[in-house]
């Protein structure tokens, strides 16, 4: 009898579904601010039968434009125009059947902050501090677990949760502040509900949304605000290419062709020349740009306008919502180039000041260049993106300060990379760096060897662009012998209860581990002050004898720095930089601030970096 009456339930089932009344799940952008540069906006809405719904609204300039349906019917996309005159409140918005109002939403129009456009982000006279949150401090425990979240918090697992959140970056604020830092990048802190390595945070499952278990979207602004406060730009990394396997338009996604490959695991070729390539298959710059890294980050299709809409947006909202400085843009050249091109000229025409970098991979000076505003590339391509990530010099240090002095090897490889600006529209604008989250730590890579560590993080903060060290670099944290993510992003010792050693305070630190961060603490504090490093030129000398020179020089100051790669003691004989000097006779090292006569020469250790500041 019970087996009979499974069809009529089934029917009667789907009726009520049939005859439910359409809901919304989700608005997003969450809230719009009224006087951006760009009028026009497009309300993602999403819920169970939204389509057959119209929407209506009568608010102080704000015009509804146009709603488009697509495929799905749980979804529409609302065009509005805000003029620069809009009343500031809550827009309501009907969505009716007929003259029946099913459902009302109330969207938020803000007033911007004064000065929100004309913002200051990052530039040359900027030091990032990097920072894996999981990995820094635990400020507030009781977030570890948080109901419906599977990947649960295990220290002792490299790629598990280590319970790091913002409240532990807020409570150290004065620590990055203190050892002279101005930007602060966080890896992405929005929602990753993945069942495990959740921690890196590069899975977004929602957009809008930071993860709980980092804190949340109220506790990230009022990170930004207190960061800015104490002299700090918060830099928030952006992920455009991908988002995670559980994310809710995988489940329900608005278009067929909203991921690449019909939402297929096709993984990418990594081939990113292609891109430039004149000789180039198109189908292979198709299998770079839409194969995905993973099977558990799908790739988005920028080409769909729906989404390409979406994610410029959400870009926006972030930094109008947060007070954000910059932006580190992960995978960048991964995305579709013609939504780059778009999505870098609106997020640099609304805020023309803001420091952005893209992150291309590669040792390739030329491949690098393509992608910064300013260049003009033989293809037509137009880019606004201002700065990416020097990665040609990254390589060029790791390599040049352990292998022997040769013709291309060693210090002149690091000169040869240098003298390779010639093809980058703005040298200045690259980021520097010596190491990063995903490669092994500077000492690693470096055979530990803590003086070669040295010189590294002194060219680093000294030579052209905007220098970047990640968290730990500083007090010597290693990988040994392990090429583990979840082991280079290891936890920074003190931001746990409990931890025997505290690079905070500085307690239990070994005397080498002290003694580098006192090293970079100086030259971040000095280099705060110093007008050659944050806007002087840059004019080196072909190393000869292990010895490699430079100056950086503004009209109120020049800076000599020099690398000795020898294992001896060396005396640099100044006259042969006299064009450099500016007939100044004596130097100051901004270290030891042991003084220097020029006509003498200049006494460097083995395996060092000298920093000098002429008089």
């Amino acid at each position: 009898m019970f087996a009979r009456c499974l069809p009529v339930l089934a029917l009667l089932s789907g009726a009520a579904s049939v005859f439910a009344a359409p809901r919304i799940d989700r608005v997003e952008p969450l809230s719009w601010w009224v006087g951006m540069r760009e009028p026009t906006l497009q309300l993602l809405v999403h819920g169970e039968r939204i389509a057959e719904l119209q929407p209506v609204l009568r608010h102080e300039g704000v015009t509804l434009e146009g709603v488009e349906r697509v495929d799905n019917p749980n979804y529409l996309f609302v065009n509005l125009r805000i003029a620069a005159d809009a009343r500031p409140g809550r827009v309501q918005i009907e969505f009716r059947r007929g003259n029946r109002t099913v459902v009302t939403w109330p969207y938020d129009l803000q007033a911007r902050e004064p000065g929100s456009a004309d913002r200051a982000g990052f530039g040359p006279g900027d030091a990032i501090y990097l920072v894996t949150p999981d990995r820094f401090a635990n400020g507030d425990p009781s977030n570890d677990t948080v109901r419906g979240y599977a990947d649960l918090p295990d220290r002792t697992r490299p790629l598990g949760r280590h319970g790091g959140d913002l409240q532990g970056v807020l409570d150290h604020l004065g620590y990055v502040a203190g050892m002279g830092f101005t930007q602060l990048w966080l890896n992405p802190v929005l929602e990753n509900a993945m069942p495990e390595a959740s921690y890196h945070g590069y899975a977004i499952t929602d957009f809008y949304r930071v993860d709980p278990r980092f804190g949340s979207n109220e506790l990230y602004r009022r990170l930004a605000g207190e960061a800015r406060a104490q002299g700090v730009g918060l830099v928030m990394d952006v992920v455009l290419n991908h988002c995670g396997s559980e994310h809710w338009w995988i489940k329900d996604p608005p278009t067929p062709d909203w991921i690449n490959h019909g939402g297929r695991f096709v993984a990418t070729t990594h081939a990113r020349e292609s891109l430039q390539d004149p000789h180039a298959a198109e189908a292979d710059r198709v299998a770079f740009t839409d194969g995905w890294f993973v099977a558990t980050m799908p790739d988005l299709n920028q080409r769909n306008r729906h989404l390409a809409a979406y994610l410029v947006q959400n870009t926006l909202w972030w930094i109008e919502y947060a007070g954000l400085s910059g932006l580190r843009v992960d995978t960048y050249p991964y995305s579709d180039r013609g939504f780059l091109a778009e999505w870098s000229r609106r997020v640099t025409a609304e805020y023309p000041n803001l420091g952005v970098v893209g992150e291309e991979w590669t040792s390739n000076p030329i491949t690098l260049a393509y992608w910064q505003r300013g260049n003009r590339p033989r293809d037509g391509y137009v880019s606004s993106l201002p700065g990416v990530f020097d990665f040609p010099l990254q390589e060029a240090i790791r390599d040049g300060l352990r292998e022997p002095e040769g013709w291309g090897t060693g210090l002149r490889r690091i000169y040869r990379t240098l003298a390779s600006d010639a093809v980058y529209a703005d040298p200045s604008r690259l980021v520097v760096f010596a190491d990063n989250h995903d490669m092994s730590r500077l000492p690693t890579s470096l055979d530990d060897r803590v003086d070669l560590t040295r010189m590294a993080l002194a060219l680093v903060l000294t030579t052209r662009g905007t220098p970047q060290i990640y968290y730990g670099t500083e007090i010597l944290m290693r990988n040994p012998g392990t090429e583990d993510h979840g082991v280079i992003r290891g936890d920074f010792p003190g931001g746990w209860r409990g931890d025997a050693r505290n690079a905070f305070t500085g307690a239990g630190l070994e005397p080498e581990a002290r003694a580098m961060q006192d090293y970079v603490r100086t030259l971040l504090q000095w280099r705060r002050t110093s007008p050659a490093l944050r806007e002087g030129s840059l004019t080196h000398f072909y190393p000869i004898d292990g010895l490699y020179v430079y100056f950086r020089r503004a009209p109120a100051q020049t800076v000599m720095v020099v690398l000795n790669a020898n294992e001896t003691t060396q005396t640099v004989d100044a006259r042969r930089y006299a064009e450099a000097l500016g007939g100044a006779s004596t130097a100051t090292d901004v270290v030891s601030h042991r003084s220097h006569e020029l006509a003498r020469g200049v006494v460097v250790e083995p395996r060092s970096a000298t920093v000098l500041e002429l008089h």
